[in-house]
């Protein structure tokens, strides 16, 4: 059986899991030391994944992959049916252009947010704080022009696009406002909340979500004991 090693609360390992799901595949979820912010240390994780972070997947034979993106190209290529990427070279790319636009410019503008998150309250920069809400906002509109329209990220039904879209919008549109007290910024694009409020009734990607929201819901437990 596939070993998955991830954290709910991160986006990453969200795009795996889908593709696990959808494939019908057997795998074990495994959550390594050294992921709450407590101190623990990631240990004997590093020899799985020397890079250090989540997710890794370990194949039957031992050997291990780190890397959202690397991992969900093997599971295309290891398990073909049914795929999670189109048949058309074009919305293929786009697939790839909007994880693309979630890795480098939505994940990135909320890094400030992710650092803020784990100090107390007293020291955020109200600043800063608002400034990572406009870069997030930039980012929306970039995936604004890309959206798909007909209920999924690209084409008529699951890809591996929405694998990594779906945690990023709970993350910009639900956890930031939330923990930090400012707007949400979906609402501005309304061919991305349009696909929101449809993807949310997909069963896959609405169990993705819950388990995403989940894992916030858990995480900011885990700040507040910790930061009081």
């Amino acid at each position: 059986m596939l070993k998955l090693f991830q954290v709910y609360d991160s986006p990453f390992p969200t795009r795996v899991r889908l593709l696990l799901l959808a494939k019908n595949i057997p795998h074990q979820i495994i959550e390594p030391p050294g992921f709450k912010w407590d101190g623990t240390p990631k240990g004997d994780y590093f020899e799985i994944n020397p890079i250090g972070r989540v997710p890794a997947l370990v194949l039957e034979d031992g050997r291990a992959l780190p890397e959202s993106e690397v991992i969900c190209e093997y599971l295309e290529d290891a398990y073909p049916e049914p795929s999670l990427r189109p048949a058309d070279p074009f919305e293929r790319a786009t697939m790839r252009l909007i994880s693309r636009i979630c890795d480098i410019y939505l994940v990135m503008a909320m890094v400030p947010l992710f650092n803020a998150s784990g100090r107390p309250r007293k020291s955020w920069d109200p600043d800063r704080l608002a400034a990572a809400m406009g870069e997030i906002a930039k980012a929306l509109a970039y995936l604004e022009e890309y959206i798909g329209t007909q209920g999924y990220a690209v084409g008529a039904s699951l890809t591996q696009a929405d694998g990594a879209l779906v945690p990023q919008l709970v993350l910009a549109s639900e956890w930031a406002p939330m923990v930090f007290g400012l707007d949400d910024p979906l609402p501005a694009f309304p061919k991305l909340s349009a696909y929101w409020t449809a993807i949310q009734t997909d069963p896959l990607a609405g169990q993705l979500i819950a388990e995403t929201r989940e894992g916030i819901r858990a995480s900011r437990e885990r700040a507040k004991a910790r930061n009081g």
